[in-house]
C-alpha cells in the first residue's frame, strides 16, 4: 500500500529540496500538512498538487 502521508523529512526527498525548504513551505501555507499528535506530515496529494502550480507557473 502506498502512503498517504509523509514526513517533512520524506517529502524533502521526493522534492529533491532540503528538509527546512519543507518546513518554510508549510510555514508559508504554500504546502498543506497536517498535525497528528506531536507530528506534522505532507499528504502526498497535497505534494503532487503543490508541484503542479510550480509546473503551470513556468508555462504563463
Amino acid at each position: 500500500m502506498e502512503k498517504l502521508l509523509l514526513s517533512p523529512e520524506e517529502a524533502a526527498e521526493v522534492l529533491g529540496v532540503g528538509r527546512s525548504t519543507v518546513y518554510d513551505l508549510m510555514r508559508m501555507r504554500l504546502l498543506p500538512s497536517v498535525k497528528i499528535g506531536r507530528s506534522r506530515r505532507v499528504p502526498v496529494d497535497a505534494l503532487r498538487r503543490y508541484v503542479g502550480q510550480l509546473t503551470q507557473k513556468d508555462v504563463a
